[in-house]
């Protein structure tokens, strides 16, 4: 909104600025552009300009000028054209220092004034990329505004880059140069030039002139060079302030002597001395005052956002470098007011400003009132939502915190809290950097001696790791204390990895410790320990920069007290499990290089005792993974970890057994012998999965378990489901030994045979009883028939030929089945009637989405027919929220792999869909059901995947239809019935289709629908309401083909013209039509088809807007192509030659008018000839039209059908004309 309705009313002066201001430095003329002559400044802009300019007096003329005025060009004025370039030049290339190519100038300025100035006004024209310049005869007699005016109407502003804005190596460092030379011409003029009023008062006159200008590029520069002379004045009234300073300190000092000490000459030395200093601040003080007023007042608020940002900072920094004049509310309000802004980058300019000023110790007693007027403002900027500027409000939040102390209150903190957990890093570790000096800082602080920072004490370290304890569990912000410890890696690192303190805090027995604190704990012990070692973020945060990635730890305190650690925490699963995860992140080799063998065996010792006490999948796969980094062969107690490893198979092994043959013997098993079967399975199926058991052969109890399972279903699921994943194991196992060596047939075959049969048990599990069962026995299905495809044998392992697997049709079968009952089900149907947890659903939820990839892979792989991608594709609309990403996926895939199958399938989901609708609700108002809309709308989501290619899909497009159209037909109502055929209403959904469809195969479409409906029993006078529809979608706007009362399309012929140029005309706006309602340019005409003598051929306009006669002509035969029918899915695709515009299509419709007039024939031999000879012709002779199209064949090329003159004419009526083949018949 309008600062004038804030808290802060008027605009502020440079202090010490009581003087009038020279004319000539805010003169605004009366004939200055307003702002109702197109400007693109804001309205209250322009209301602004009109008062400011009513303020401002006319410019006078230069006879009544002042000394300091323009009448000075008159010296030595010279008529010549002025060397505009030279300056720009040297900037741009920037091919000396700035100190000399100034002082170059200056040099020149002293021996002709009015050049060297107007070389100057032409380097700030040059540079804002005017080709325009000033003249001295226009300098001379002409005022800025008209100046300003008369290179407005030079400036080319076709390409709108502008030098500050464009690209490219060469104006790559152009705005650096540019500043850098106002910088130094403002510095090497500060003590001669900058106080002859003629150079500063008028640049800065233009300067203010071109930022009010309407034309941005003259806007942009002009308030970048204002805004940079600015902020040069503003560090030379800085050194005069230093100076007058201290003059005002020798003159007391001078004063305050004896009057024998006193030196009257030397007093007045220093008086002349100030009045000359006082003199200088003041014309200094006038030119800030008058670009402050004239360039910067109006543009902090300008449209363009360079602009705005290029105010702020420049603000920024006078209120740093001058903080005595410009450190004021005056001034502050202008950074407050553009906190709002609504581009992020002067937003963030504003935040960069004040933590500049925030930064300084010594200037924050005078921000308070600013800070209590914006502080809320600045502290809700932390959920901006560039993340940039949320992080740079935060950091500039932690500058208030530790410079004003109680400014932040508890509630504006605790809204900074939960951005530690942000998915940001930058913002998330910022948030941290917060929340360490708010909580942690006070109560940790350390002292530095030396520059060195002492060793924190022990209760030092635990103090940090309570209140870091107490801030997580209280807050109860986030689960997972891993995204805490990320946020304050930054900031508190070396207090997070002080380990030491941390294992000795959670050993002691007399901290009562509660048991989610020590959950916490262990927590953060290993998140801290991952951070140290991997040094990226956990998952889910992003990070924008490259994370350089740590080596293995060996901190040899966490890893010998590691043993001693799980068995105080063995009992609980939460605890151990993430304890035995930290193996991952050390380097083993430290049990060997600091003999720490005695904890080793400890270590193994616990790990055996943790896989056999426990039976929770976490822990043991936590136990089994551990097992396996110190089974590394290179490590020297190998040897020592393998017998261990063997020791524990024995003894699970030796309990499978048992228990085993119990299980068989007997008829029923208590629930104690259950339990223990089934732990023992679980344990050995944990440790299959990371170490090879193979020489254990367990492949025979577990498939003879799982056939006794699958006979009587005796066996509890209980143990079938780890018995499962123990033969699944088994047979991967044996893959990887055959895969690298010579495998004999033998072994091969064998292989098969186990895989086999493990697959008829797992399909026979797919109609279990117990859900868990099923589910496991379709992933572990899915895996196995995925591995022993044919893929398998690709990259030179042909070898494994014999262990290809290809699913009978049954198995597919059941597999589709099975995911339509656990897959594609309505929320309410995954519970009994009882409402569920939330994390239970989204577990459920993440099954269902593994197993519908599962099936997915099978079908992109070629395991599973394509056509069964119909039973997924169908619910894409409907459980778009759930499996949308994976379906989309999967029909991506499906259409690079072929694409007119895919869009078969597309249409047989939709098939599909409408038949099982028909049968439940029968064909009367079907189309107002509302799941016939989910249809619709499932038709318009399939229509939108075609994507923008609208050329490349066009013959799938149309095939879609006419396979359509075929199906809504295929069965025909009663006889004697007037009701339409019960699939009719399918055309609304193909109409869904129509918006991706060319105009010329529209009107074929019509046709094509046309000649169907003849063979339909239909009521006059009662059209059909699908078939209006239908028709409608196909209707391109004014060049629709009429819609008979019958319901059905008639042809409309339009009279046949000669190509002149009012025909020509008519085609382009046809084309411009077409643009208008297609989604991609109209085709040209054909333009690259030529004859002999290479003048062009014209092209016809005789067509049926119905489409049964419109034809074009193909592109020519490309040198070294043919072109034949096929029957192929690809029969429709053509070369597309951007030389030829359209020429691809049109082939394209003459293919299709071939096989339309096939089908035609088969549907209604008593039908109407389109043309006479013509149509037959076409039948009998395909290949005429490229024959005779090709320039480089001529006419004795063709058949002889084509030879006889009434044929040729024939066929030419027929398609375009005449005078298009005028000069093949003159020759022949």
């Amino acid at each position: 909104g309008s600062p004038a309705g804030r808290s802060y009313a008027s605009s502020p002066s440079v202090p010490h600025s009581s003087f009038p201001i020279r004319t000539t430095l805010l003169h605004r003329d009366s004939e200055s552009l307003s702002a109702g002559e197109g400007s693109d400044f804001e309205d209250n802009l322009r209301r602004n300009g009109k008062k400011r300019a009513a303020k401002r007096p006319l410019k006078p003329t230069p006879a009544k000028l002042p000394k300091r005025s323009r009448t000075v060009r008159a010296r030595g004025q010279k008529e010549s054209e002025p060397p505009a370039s030279d300056l720009f030049d040297a900037v741009k290339g920037a091919k000396s220092d700035m100190q000399s190519l100034v002082d170059d100038w200056l040099d020149s300025y002293k021996q002709d004034q009015d050049a060297a100035f107007l070389e100057l006004v032409n380097f700030f024209i040059r540079s804002c990329g005017c080709k325009g310049t000033v003249t001295p005869e226009m300098f001379k007699t002409m005022s800025n505004s008209e100046i300003i005016r008369h290179l407005t109407e030079q400036f080319n502003e076709d390409s709108g880059d502008y030098p500050l804005t464009a690209s490219g190596p060469s104006w790559k460092k152009f705005q650096g140069s540019f500043c850098e030379f106002v910088r130094t011409l403002v510095y090497q003029c500060q003590y001669s030039l900058l106080y002859d009023g003629f150079p500063m008062d008028n640049l800065i006159s233009l300067l203010t002139g071109l930022s009010d200008s309407q034309v941005r590029a003259f806007r942009h520069t002009s308030t970048l060079a204002a805004m940079k002379l600015m902020t040069s004045l503003v560090r030379v009234a800085l050194q005069l302030s230093l100076h007058k300073d201290n003059n005002q300190r020798q003159f007391e000092a001078e004063r305050n002597k004896g009057p024998g000490q006193r030196a009257p000459e030397r007093l007045e030395s220093l008086l002349e001395k100030r009045r000359e200093l006082q003199e200088h601040q003041e014309e200094i003080e006038g030119m800030m005052n008058a670009l402050f007023r004239g360039v910067f007042v109006h543009r902090y608020r300008d449209v363009l956002p360079e602009i705005r940002a290029i105010c702020i900072e420049e603000i920024g920094s006078w209120m740093q470098s001058y903080s005595t004049s410009f450190l004021t509310d005056s001034y502050l309000k202008y950074i407050g007011w553009t906190l709002h802004d609504k581009h992020r980058d002067v937003r963030l300019k504003c935040l960069k400003a004040l933590k500049g000023l925030y930064g300084n110790q010594e200037l924050t007693a005078r921000l308070e009132l600013f800070t209590s007027r914006f502080k809320d403002r600045m502290v809700s900027m932390v959920m901006d939502r560039e993340y940039d500027v949320a992080v740079e409000a935060v950091r500039l939040l932690i500058l208030i915190l530790k410079s004003m102390e109680g400014v932040l209150t508890d509630a504006d903190c605790e809204s900074i809290y939960p951005v530690v957990y942000a998915s940001n890093r930058a913002l998330a570790s910022a948030a941290g950097e917060f929340l360490y000096w708010k909580l942690f800082y006070p109560e940790c602080e350390t002292r530095a001696v030396g520059g060195r920072e002492q060793r924190r004490s022990p209760p030092t370290q635990r103090t940090f790791f309570y209140l870091l304890l107490s801030f997580f569990v209280e807050s109860e912000l986030h689960d997972h204390a891993a995204y805490l410890v990320d946020s304050l890696w930054d900031c508190a690192g070396p207090l997070l990895k002080d380990w030491e303190s941390l294992t000795s805090l959670l050993l002691e027995k007399d901290q009562n410790l509660g048991d989610v604190q020590e959950s916490t704990l262990i927590e953060i012990l290993v998140s801290s320990v991952r951070q140290a070692s991997e040094g990226h973020p956990p998952v889910g945060r992003v990070t924008g920069r490259k994370v350089q990635l740590a080596s293995k730890l060996a901190v040899w305190q966490v890893v010998s007290r590691l043993p001693s650690q799980s068995p105080q925490f063995s009992a609980d699963a939460e605890k151990v499990a993430p304890l035995l995860q930290l193996l991952n992140y050390f380097d083993l080799n430290i049990y060997c290089t600091r003999r720490l063998e005695k904890h080793l065996e400890l270590l193994l010792q616990q790990l055996q005792e943790v896989v056999v006490k426990h039976t929770e999948p976490a822990v043991l796969e936590a136990g089994a993974h551990a097992l396996y980094l110190l089974c590394n062969p290179e490590f020297t107690f190998f040897t020592r970890v393998d017998f261990a490893r063997s020791q524990l198979v024995d003894l699970l092994t030796d309990r499978f057994q048992q228990e085993l043959e119990e299980l068989l013997q007997s008829s029923f098993l208590d629930e104690d012998e259950v339990y223990s079967l089934a732990a023992t399975l679980k344990r050995l199926s944990a440790v299959y999965n990371a170490h090879d058991l193979t020489r254990w052969e367990l492949y025979e109890p577990c498939y003879q378990l799982l056939r006794k399972a699958v006979d009587t279903g005796e066996v509890p699921h209980q143990v079938t489901l780890p018995a499962l994943t123990l033969v699944y194991f088994s047979i991967l196992w044996t893959l990887t030994h055959i895969s690298g060596s010579d495998a004999s047939q033998k072994q091969l075959l064998g292989l098969k045979g186990r895989m086999v049969a493990f697959c008829e048990l797992c399909q026979s599990c797919l109609s279990d009883v117990d859900s868990e069962i099923q589910e496991q026995a379709f992933i572990l299905l899915s895996d196995l028939l995925l591995i022993f495809s044919p893929q398998m044998i690709v990259g030179g392992r042909e070898f494994l030929r014999p262990l290809v697997f290809i699913p009978e049709a049954t198995l597919q079968s059941e597999l589709a089945s099975f995911l339509m009952d656990h897959v594609f089900i309505q929320p309410g149907e995954l519970s009994s009637g009882h409402s569920q947890e939330d994390h239970l659903q989204i577990e459920q939820l993440h099954q269902r989405r593994r197993l519908l990839a599962g099936f997915c892979k099978l079908l992109l792989y070629g395991v599973l027919e394509m056509d069964a991608a119909s039973d997924v594709f169908k619910h894409y609309n409907k459980f778009y929220n759930d499996y949308g990403d994976i379906i989309k996926e999967t029909l991506t895939r499906a259409r690079q792999i072929d694409r007119s199958h895919c869009s078969r399938i597309l249409l047989l989901s939709l098939k599909q869909l409408y038949t099982e609708l028909l049968q439940e609700q029968g064909p009367e108002g079907l189309n107002e059901l509302p799941a016939f809309i989910e249809m619709r709308d499932l038709a318009r989501r399939f229509a939108l995947s075609f994507g923008p290619q609208q050329l490349q899909n066009r013959d799938l497009v149309v095939t879609l239809h006419k396979e359509g159209i075929k199906f809504s037909l295929s069965e025909l109502p009663p006889a004697g019935s007037s009701s339409q055929p019960p699939n009719l209403a399918f055309l609304e959904l193909l109409s869904e289709f129509s918006p991706r469809l060319f105009h010329q195969d529209k009107q074929l479409l019509l046709s094509y629908l046309e000649k169907c409906l003849q063979c339909v029993p239909q009521a006059p006078g009662r059209p059909w309401g699908p078939v209006t529809t239908y028709c409608h979608s196909l209707s391109p706007g004014e060049n629709t083909a009429e819609v008979t009362p019958e319901g059905y399309p008639r042809s409309k012929k339009r009279r046949v013209e000669g190509p002149s140029r009012r025909h020509r005309e008519d085609v382009s706006a046809s084309q411009e039509e077409t643009l208008q309602l297609n989604s991609i340019p109209a085709t040209p005409t054909l333009t690259s088809t030529a004859v002999k003598s290479g003048q062009p051929l014209g092209a016809s306009e005789e067509m049926e807007e119905g489409g049964s006669s419109e034809l074009a002509f193909p592109q020519r035969c490309v040198h070294g192509e043919t072109w034949s029918r096929s029957s192929s899915p690809q029969r429709f695709q053509t070369p597309f030659n951007p030389s030829g515009p359209g020429l691809g299509k049109q082939l394209s419709r003459l293919s299709l008018m071939e096989e339309d007039e096939e089908e035609f024939e088969i549907q209604n031999n008593s039908s109407e000839d389109w043309q006479g000879s013509g149509k037959q012709m076409l039948g009998r002779e395909p290949r005429v039209i490229l024959l005779c199209l090709d320039d480089a064949l001529s006419l004795e090329a063709a058949p002889d059908v084509l030879k006889k003159e009434e044929g040729f004419v024939s066929f030419c009526s027929l398609c375009l004309d005449l005078k298009f083949f005028s000069p093949i018949l003159s020759k022949k």
